[in-house]
């Protein structure tokens, strides 16, 4: 059912009070200016990601880092996202979501270019740390405003705000791999954040000067959630679950992607790049049409579909032995994973608002949380492409999990 029929907002007059709920009336303008800079600002968070993404083998032998210490390394990234996102969570409560999407995004760029300055496992597990406060932080803001833009439109546009992601890393992927013969990973990753700090600005004042959506207050529909309190607790931690496992995969593939095809099916870093783009490409394809699929399929079915078609491909892509095969199935896991996490996260808005954004993207990212650590020690011990097949068994999970929801 389209998640428009799910949600209840708040009077907008009264930003912190739950007492007064309404159904917000239906904008004629789909494409507002708050949506298109919002959009912009997912656009950002995906290219800057991506931009660190594919200087990873560069960051990684600058510090001279084994599989399992970068592994380490990267569990700072993931530490410092999830233990960032419950306090913007309650920001977003006191302060509202758009703020704190500007600042989470400015800190976000300013801390891009620090990896390459990291000479040691340490250093970078340092400033990884950073890198991953700003990233949680916008994540968890972003998506806030995402799904009080969502309830004000009555339309379910949320893969659309993820689609902004998905282009960026594509734009990022590929501006990244046309720059790995030229440019070091310090100017590149200078640059990426630049730009980033320049967009931040231009559509942050858009955002802020924007009116705003009425927040999405806790509990929906009975047939959502079967009432407030704890059952759509429960809700919101099943879709957590949804999100973790979608983000296992997202986080192992962006970690390990060029390393996977570089370091096993030999391929060449510009190639590598390439194949993580197509990955992006496919991801945003996916969630381009994403609306119109959950329309059509219903949003239930169309995660079960994605969640069995990124485990197919995962296996092909971890298993093959060509460079065409490897990157087609990315190409799949991309088309798969698409639409996953933000299902997940919307269902999870309509129940608990902020809240309950923050309490699944919390346990979302805790998929990157362990990611990076599984992948790492199962890759020393018995290979990457036996490591990554884990993703192929976490995408499955993820694709059973909304029938319980769904049941519930």
């Amino acid at each position: 059912m389209p998640l428009r029929n799910k949600i209840r907002a708040s009077a907008p007059t009264d930003r912190n009070s739950h007492q007064s709920r309404s159904t917000p009336p239906r904008t004629d303008s789909p494409w507002s200016p708050a949506r298109l800079a919002l959009t912009a600002f997912f656009a950002v968070d995906g290219f800057l990601f991506a931009t660190w993404v594919v200087r990873i083998p560069d960051v990684r032998s600058q510090v001279n880092a084994s599989h399992s210490a970068l592994g380490l390394a990267l569990l700072c990234l993931s530490i410092g996202a999830v233990l960032t996102m419950p306090v913007v969570g309650r920001l977003c409560l006191r302060y509202g979501s758009r703020p704190v999407t500007v600042g989470s995004l400015a800190l976000l760029s300013l801390a891009v270019p620090l990896p390459a300055h990291a000479h040691s496992v340490a250093a970078l597990g340092g400033v990884l740390l950073l890198f991953g406060a700003g990233y949680g932080g916008a994540n968890v803001a972003m998506n806030s405003a995402a799904v009080d833009l969502v309830a004000q439109l009555r339309r379910p546009v949320m893969p659309s705000f993820h689609a902004g992601y998905s282009l960026g890393g594509l734009v990022g992927a590929g501006v990244g791999g046309l720059l790995a013969g030229t440019l070091s990973a310090s100017w590149t990753l200078a640059l990426g954040g630049l730009l980033g700090l320049v967009i931040t600005a231009a559509a942050g004042v858009v955002l802020l000067r924007s009116p705003d959506a009425p927040q999405v207050a806790g509990g929906s529909s009975a047939d959502e959630t079967g009432g407030a309190g704890p059952r759509a607790g429960l809700i919101v931690v099943l879709l957590g679950l949804t999100a973790l496992c979608t983000a296992y995969g997202e986080g192992a593939i962006a970690d390990w992607t060029t390393l996977h095809l570089t370091d096993d099916v030999h391929a060449s870093a510009g190639t590598a790049a390439a194949g993580y783009a197509a990955y992006a490409f496919a991801m945003t394809s996916g969630r381009v049409g994403g609306t119109w699929l959950s329309i059509r399929l219903g949003q239930t079915r169309l995660m079960l579909l994605g969640g069995l078609t990124a485990a197919a491909g995962m296996l092909v892509a971890a298993l093959a032995p060509s460079v065409p095969l490897a990157i087609g199935g990315f190409v799949l896991v991309g088309l798969g994973l698409a639409n996953l996490f933000p299902l997940a996260i919307a269902r999870a808005g309509s129940a608990g608002g902020p809240q309950g954004v923050a309490l699944a993207s919390t346990l979302g990212y805790g998929g990157m949380l362990i990611g990076p650590v599984v992948i790492g020690f199962l890759a020393d011990a018995a290979g990457l492409p036996l490591a990554l097949t884990t993703v192929a068994v976490a995408a499955a999970a993820g694709a059973l999990l909304p029938l319980t929801v769904r049941r519930r």
